[in-house]
């Protein structure tokens, strides 16, 4: 979907900004990205850190919400064991609370017809996201009455590796659950894929997925009737354009881009973001962020 903001007939181009603070005033709640903004996978940032704490004590909420393909919970103990302390953000959302909710509840006819045999693309560490659903996780596809993917536990892994999977599910037509709609990330700086570029890449076989988390509206229409806020005063803060620039502006909310996430190779130079660079990307996504910053500081 274009952008669709005009100025006297132009559109608007990115406000390239030195910190949060010059904006804080301007929003009450903070949506915000981990992977890319807060840590890398394996530590924080220390100026993120930073950046929440002022945040908390501007008055202002701050709402985790990550693609992390796991339960709450879990993902708020990963924080706390990486030293990102519970009181510098008020709430957590994860797409991989999402899915857990929809197998717990099968809210829809796809819901309810998925049956309970899965055949799970996930990594051991993932695999907390079917405690408690009460599914029979099989080892054939061919046994199986849906896919559901979170991740994968090869680092080297490539969407297309799963090809010979992929066309059994395919041939039987099986449904798909996509608990990270990411295509990619960068564990300690080094790239790897997301659920999302496998489950897209069923899609692109003519495979039916049902994805859960960001750019999708669900997660967003929860997170304000939880917080009562109106969409002109929250700020979605994410470094991916598809998933955390595109779900904020959808759902009526401001965009600030963290260019040295995922696009830090295509937007930044001696560290800072270079505007050309920024335009092309702002063409190529169709998606225009209000906001960009280097690295998440206040």
């Amino acid at each position: 979907m274009p952008d669709t903001r005009i100025v006297n007939g132009l559109q608007p181009e990115t406000r390239i900004i030195t910190g949060v603070r010059e904006i804080a005033a301007g929003f009450d709640l903070v949506l915000m990205d981990l992977w890319g903004c807060v840590h890398d996978g394996v530590k924080p940032y220390p100026a993120a850190l930073d950046c929440l704490a002022r945040l908390r004590d501007a008055g202002k909420s701050v709402a985790i919400l990550s693609n992390a393909p796991r339960r709450a919970a879990e993902v708020e103990a990963k924080l706390t064991e990486m030293g990102i302390d519970r009181a510098l953000y008020s709430d957590m959302y994860t797409s991989g609370e999402e899915t857990w909710k929809y197998l717990k509840t099968r809210p829809d006819g796809l819901g309810q017809r998925l049956g309970r045999r899965v055949y799970a693309i996930m990594s051991d560490r993932d695999a907390g996201i079917l405690d408690g659903l009460q599914l029979e996780r099989v080892d054939e596809i061919g046994a199986a009455s849906f896919v559901l993917v979170t991740g994968v536990e090869d680092a080297k892994a490539t969407a297309k590796d799963f090809d010979p999977v992929l066309r059994l599910a395919l041939k039987q037509s099986l449904p798909m659950l996509c608990a990270n709609p990411d295509l990619m990330v960068h564990r300690g700086g080094v790239e790897e894929i997301c659920a999302g570029a496998i489950a897209q890449r069923y899609e692109n076989l003519g495979g039916r997925v049902v994805y859960h988390g960001k750019p999708h509206g669900k997660i967003y229409d929860v997170i304000f009737k939880a917080a009562g806020a109106a969409p002109a005063r929250v700020l979605g803060v994410g470094d991916s354009y598809r998933t955390d620039m595109r779900g904020a502006q959808d759902a009526g909310a401001k965009a600030l881009l963290i260019a040295g996430g995922i696009h830090r190779s295509e937007l930044l130079y001696a560290a800072k973001i270079e505007p050309k660079f920024l335009r092309e990307l702002n063409r190529s996504f169709e998606t225009i962020p209000e906001y960009g910053l280097p690295l998440l500081a206040w």
